[in-house]
This record gives structure tokens, sequence and C-alpha cells, in this order.
């Protein structure tokens, strides 16, 4: 390993992110590695590490290389491989523009759930494109406590349970995962988001992410309440040929939504660096053992 490792850190609408630029794929980032580092006590700390890499040096980008050329290497804070975090992209998309490998506007970002359009605006927002949901039917139910909802099934490539509440109070601690039937309906499990109204598509949430427990933000959680306050309120975009835009705001912040016309969201919200500076590569080695 590397006597001398850089390191970044950054959020947006506070899911936090250790960042390790290493554009050659030089550095060997085992799970234990990824761990120590995002531990919030012993390490830098982070919901998760982004590791920045061109697409061409990694094995599992190298065919987007020709679209994209930088890939978010993106793990959970527990080590483990993932293959997307919205508001990671959005970050990794701050840190290209901080470290002058892009400039505001347009570009693209490899990751293990495809090439992402990414668009980086003067304000200093940060817009990503995060696919179509899908809605699967069939009824579903939310339970916190004696207090049950109706919510609705909806699919960002992760299962959503979205269910609108009158006090966002109503949900608990969600320490643990709210109860949800049929069991059928989500066999891996499920996020599940509490929603309220805040005005005209304008809503506030909270989340229980899956093996996670309550987050300051998800920004496939925030693309899933959009959707499903839209199809509440009678929006659907592909049947009125107008984009519906939906401001969700998170404990962490303020997300804006939009669903295009061809079933296309977009999350558009803010990304910060916060800190730079450098690992101790002999702890790093030490705690990877």
């Amino acid at each position: 390993m590397s006597t001398r490792i850089l390191f970044l850190k950054g959020h947006g609408t506070e899911n936090d992110f250790v960042i390790v630029p290493d554009p050659e794929n030089a550095l060997d980032l085992p799970p234990a590695a990824v761990a120590a580092l995002c531990d919030r006590r012993a390490g830098i700390g982070g919901d998760g590490l982004l590791h920045v890499i061109r697409s061409a040096e990694h094995p599992e980008a190298a065919h987007m290389a020709g679209d994209a050329e930088w890939f978010m290497d993106y793990r959970n804070g527990d080590g483990s491989v993932a293959e997307m975090c919205g508001n990671g992209v959005r970050v990794f998309a701050r840190y290209l523009q901080h470290a002058g490998h892009v400039t505001e506007g347009d570009l693209a970002v490899a990751t293990r759930g495809g090439v992402k359009a990414v668009h980086i605006a003067k304000d200093g927002d940060v817009t990503v494109g995060m696919g179509r949901a899908l809605l699967p039917e069939g009824d579903v139910t939310v339970s916190v406590g004696d207090r049950s909802w109706p919510a609705r099934n909806v699919n960002m490539g992760n299962p959503h349970a979205v269910a609108f509440v009158d006090d966002l109070a109503h949900a608990g601690d969600l320490y643990s995962p709210p109860p949800f039937s049929p069991a059928a309906a989500y066999p891996s499990g499920v996020n599940v988001e509490f929603v309220v109204d805040r005005g005209p598509r304008h809503v506030a949430m909270r989340v229980h992410e899956r093996g996670a427990g309550e987050t300051r933000s998800c920004g496939t959680g925030a693309c899933a309440v959009a959707v499903a306050a839209a199809r509440r309120d009678g929006v659907d975009p592909a049947a009125t040929g107008s984009p519906a835009t939906y401001t969700v705001d998170v404990p962490g912040g303020t997300l804006v939504i939009t669903e295009q016309v061809d079933g296309e969201i977009e999350m558009t919200g803010p990304a910060v660096i916060v800190a730079e500076g450098e690992i101790d590569a002999d702890w790093l080695e030490n705690e990877v053992g």
C-alpha cells in the first residue's frame, strides 16, 4: 500500500462519504480497510466510501470507458460492494469538479448500476439521472405500534414502501424495520418512507433504510416518494405529457425530484466537499491485519 494516501470527506444532504482518489486503480481497498475508514469513532467516518477510478483501469468498468471516463467504485460503510448510490454520485461529481477533472455542465459517471447522466449547475446543485420507477401492483400495509397505513409499492432498482401519514413522529424511532404485509411483497426486506405534505407538490419524509435504520437522506427513497405522491395526486407525466416536479424534504436537507414524460427520474440536490487530508497508511495496514 502507498505510504501516502489522499482522502476527502463530502456529503449530499448529510449522506456522508469518505472519498479516495485512485485514478490508476493502484490501491487495494479490501472490505476491512473500507470499514475501518468509515468507522465514526476509530476512522474518518462515513455512510460509505467513494473510490475514484478511471473506468479504463477497472475490470468492472472498462466496457463503459467509452461513455464515462470515471468510475464510482462505491462501497457501503461495512465494506460491502454496492451498485449505486444517488447521493454518492452527486458527491462523486463534486469531487471531480473540485479536482479539476470536469467543469460545470454535463458529464457521465460509470457505476455498477450502469452509466449515470449527471449535470453540475452554476448554482452548485448536482442533478443525477436515477432511471425509471416500477410500480408493482398489490396492496401493501406498513405498521408502527398500533398504527397501520396503506403504502405504495415503488421500485427504484431497490424496493420501497411509501406511506402517507399525518405526523412524521408517527414513524416512531425507526431503529428496527417497520412491519409490513403481505410478506411476499418484499421477500428481501424493504426501505420504508413515511411522508407528510408541506404544500403543493412539496412533501417531507423520514426513512428506515433496509439494514441501516433511519438515515439522514435516501436518494432512491426521495424518488420513490415523489412518484408515489404524484400518483396519489393523480399526476402521471406519461399521461399528461408534462414533467412532474416535487420538492422532498429529508432530515439532512432538501432534494428536488422530476419525473420526465418518458419516465426517467432526475434528482437534484447539494453536494459538498468539507475536508481533505492524508490517511496514515501504517494505521490502515494494521486495521486490515
